[in-house]
């Protein structure tokens, strides 16, 4: 019993070993990039390689917006789906993907940073040098009430830091990601037509 209580311990020390490695943008957050957005991360970061993560980014992404939605307030922080922090980056250097519930006044109220541009995608879009938002509504069963009163979700990505160029193709892809991501988020709490995102990421200046 001892030796197999010993082989068990060595096992579960393998396991965190493995999961202090470092990865692909492929495999980074439990595999949320896997496919073409991988190549997009590498692009828009500038790195290939990250630290290993999987903190079940989704499951508190849909708690916190449940929660946020269920106290009844016009607001709720949300929380972090991923960060991909690259190898060898120091404080601030990685980049980001949150989801949170907004308030009604807040799409009328966004300021846009210096350089950033409206898309037309969604309730509201945004993309610029260092990242993307969005702004779209979600009617679920999984939310009572919300077919009167939609959950409002407000989702965006940052780069972190990159020497990436800023060009439209570069903007392009921070909110492909960030599209991506959200078309995820939306299966997940079942809302209605794609929480009114298209299934392909909508790419037009406003």
């Amino acid at each position: 019993m001892a030796l197999v209580l010993g082989a068990g311990s060595v096992a579960c020390g393998s396991d965190e070993e493995e999961h202090a490695q470092f990865v692909g943008a492929d495999e980074v957050c439990g595999g949320l990039f896997a496919g073409p957005t991988a190549a997009m991360l590498e692009k828009v970061t500038g790195d290939k390689v990250f630290s290993w993560a999987n903190e079940n980014g989704m499951e508190k992404v849909v708690a916190a917006l449940k929660d946020g939605y269920a106290s009844g307030r016009s607001w709720a922080g949300g929380a972090s789906l991923c960060e991909p922090d690259p190898k060898g980056g120091g404080l601030g250097d990685e980049a980001r993907i949150s989801f949170s519930m907004y308030a009604p006044q807040d799409v009328e109220d966004e300021g846009l940073q210096a350089g950033s541009e409206l898309y037309t995608m969604g309730t509201q879009s945004s993309v610029g040098r260092g990242g993307a938002s969005l702004y779209f509504e979600c009617v679920s069963p999984q939310l009572k009430g919300s077919d009167k009163t939609p959950l409002r979700i407000h989702g965006g990505f940052g780069r972190g830091k990159s020497d990436a160029p800023d060009t439209r193709e570069y903007r392009n892809m921070n909110m492909t990601i960030l599209h991506t991501m959200a078309l995820k988020l939306v299966k997940e709490l079942d809302c209605q037509n794609n929480g009114g995102l298209p299934k392909t990421p909508v790419l037009t200046p406003k």
